[in-house]
């Protein structure tokens, strides 16, 4: 009896360890994901490259811009294709990702330059919602900040 109590409970820690590497490994790969989706978004507009757009927000997606005014899915699409902005290149300087079960929360600063010679950096927050078997953005704030700043 004591060898079979044994034999079960050795079964359970292992399969404990394995479920618990298993979060981890996928935590990690998401975490990859997700800071690799950051960096795209912030060269797409630079690029036009809707498609990355498309895939990275959510349908109900709603942001903020630095001016406060909300933008939907639809319409940061219109203003990457048209590269409102007139970017020569937007890129990420950090991110970091924080995981609440279902959902992340991805905070960065990125900085650009425009056609114009203008240049500046943003600071943001995304929130990230895993449904329907993919990470896409829910939510998003930016901020205009100096350059300098840490």
């Amino acid at each position: 009896m004591r060898r079979r109590l044994t034999i079960v409970a050795t079964a359970v820690l292992v399969c404990a360890a394995a479920v618990a590497f298993a979060e981890t490994s996928t935590q990690k790969e998401t975490e990859a994901y997700i800071k690799q989706s950051e960096e795209l978004w912030a060269a797409a507009s630079a690029k036009q490259d809707t498609a990355t757009v498309e895939r990275i927000l959510a349908e109900d997606f709603v942001g903020v811009d630095t001016q406060g005014n909300f933008f939907r899915k639809s319409e940061e699409l219109d203003a990457v294709r048209k590269n409102e902005g007139g970017y020569e290149e937007g890129k990420v300087a950090e991110v970091n990702v924080r995981f609440f079960g279902e959902a992340a929360v991805a905070q960065g600063s990125e900085t650009w330059r425009r056609r114009n010679g203008e240049q500046g950096r943003y600071v943001w927050t995304d929130t990230w919602i895993h449904r329907d078997g993919k990470w896409q953005i829910v939510a998003s704030e930016d901020l205009k900040a100096p350059e300098n700043s840490k």
